[in-house]
């Protein structure tokens, strides 16, 4: 997949495509392989053949370089999610698309989510969020909204716990996959798992 302009800072430059690629994908290499505060600037910038003055120039720090890391893959689960609920009809099935792409995404893509998992904490992150993540999240939102005002889920909590269990169970699922290699994909098991959160967010 090939590694589209991000937005930066006013006074950073724009790295070329090819350098911006090896610099991000040897940042990704080494923040899947260990927590965020355990890489130093100067093993990504060896694994990426570049400086470090490169690295500070187009991005200004290892947050900034982890951000655009993120922002990248971000962007490209939410295009993915966007084209695969086209056209479909049932809410049940929207949802459970939606449960299966992202389980999906991370198994194709399993460094982007040891980095996230292992790097990125809730209130880190410095960039700006983008049309396409706030497109994401409130697509995201809609679909419950909408399942609630039907009676379709329960309407005793809002639509962002109904995101929070939605996201927490499919974090969950993600993480211990990585450890249990021994277990079939979880893409195999989706109607299975799909059908036991459902049973959690439904109205009673």
């Amino acid at each position: 997949m090939s590694i589209s302009p991000l937005p930066t800072g006013s006074s950073r430059q724009k790295p070329s495509a090819a350098a911006r690629a090896r610099i991000e994908n040897a940042a990704l290499d080494l923040f899947a392989e260990r927590p965020f505060h355990e890489v130093r600037l100067d093993e990504i910038a060896r694994a990426a053949r570049a400086s470090l003055q490169t690295i500070y120039r187009h991005y200004g720090d290892k947050q900034a370089l982890l951000d655009a890391c993120v922002l990248h893959w971000a962007n490209a689960l939410a295009a993915r999610m966007t084209d695969h609920l086209a056209g479909i009809e049932t809410y049940k099935d929207r949802l459970r698309k939606v449960f299966w792409v992202v389980l999906d995404f991370f198994e194709q893509h399993q460094k982007v989510a040891r980095m996230i998992l292992g790097s990125v904490y809730p209130g880190a992150m410095r960039y700006d969020v983008t049309d396409q993540q706030r497109r994401l999240t409130n697509l995201f939102l809609e679909v419950l909204a909408e399942g609630r005002e039907r009676g379709i889920l329960n309407d005793q909590v809002s639509e962002a716990i109904l995101l929070d269990y939605f996201y927490g169970v499919l974090a969950r699922l993600i993480q211990m996959q990585s450890m249990r290699r021994q277990e079939p994909p979880l893409s195999a098991q989706v109607n299975v798992l799909f059908e036991m959160l459902w049973r959690a967010i439904a109205k009673p």
